[in-house]
């Protein structure tokens, strides 16, 4: 049976909670927990973006979890992480492009 949506913020609440309080392994099961969501939210940057795009709804979650990881994790609630993620998603993507056009000038 699947737990309730309120069981499920429950939960993720808890694991926030856990990440702010120093416990490495809680952004684990807090990406374990939302990554549905994380891919969907990742399918939806990618549909916003030109086409041709060479990065992957699945490397474009992984990237932003690197992200994710490296931060301070003072995320406030579910909301509020699935919004930093989000961004962190949209910088990706703009690092991204960043890189391939400065590929395409020569840069070096």
């Amino acid at each position: 049976m699947d737990p309730s949506p309120s069981a499920a913020r429950g939960h993720v609440t808890r694991l926030l909670v856990a990440w702010r309080d120093g416990d490495p392994s809680a952004i684990d099961d807090l990406v374990a927990a939302l990554y549905d969501e994380l891919h969907r939210l990742a399918h939806l940057a990618m549909i916003r973006e030109s086409g041709g795009h060479t990065l992957q709804t699945t490397a474009l979650v992984n990237e932003a979890y690197l992200r994710l990881v490296g931060s301070n994790g003072e995320w406030q609630d579910r909301q509020h992480f699935l919004r930093v993620a989000s961004r962190a998603m949209r910088q990706v993507l703009v690092d991204h492009a960043r890189r391939r056009k400065s590929a395409k000038r020569g840069s070096g």
